[in-house]
């Protein structure tokens, strides 16, 4: 998706997590040469917190706005979770880590 819509504007910003079952237990940069493997040429940030009193700033202001809240609390709930923010920085939609890229690919159009 990155590299398809880049130059109409996407930017995908990744933040690796090691608060979901310890999934991300490697260094910043081990994390971004495994993302690589996986075609992820996307810019992709140090590890952070994303719940709790540690949060990062932008997860906590994230899951405030009114299109940021989960359908059941505004907690991340597992590695994975998207977000779409329009060019003015609104959040428009949160989309659970179940769903797949291609429902966030969907909801692009409106929006590039």
């Amino acid at each position: 998706m990155h590299a398809k819509y880049a130059e109409k504007g996407l930017s995908i910003l990744g933040f690796p997590s090691n608060q979901f079952g310890r999934q991300e237990p490697g260094t910043n940069s081990q994390i971004k040469e495994f993302a690589k493997s996986y075609n992820a040429h996307f810019d992709m940030f140090s590890k952070i917190d994303v719940n709790g009193p540690t949060a990062h700033p932008l997860w906590k202001w994230l899951k405030q706005q009114p299109n940021g809240r989960g359908f059941l609390g505004n907690g991340i709930k597992w590695n994975f979770t998207k977000f779409l923010i329009d060019r003015q920085g609104q959040v428009v939609k949160r989309y659970s880590p179940m769903q797949d890229p291609s429902v966030v690919e969907a909801d692009l159009a409106k929006y590039l």
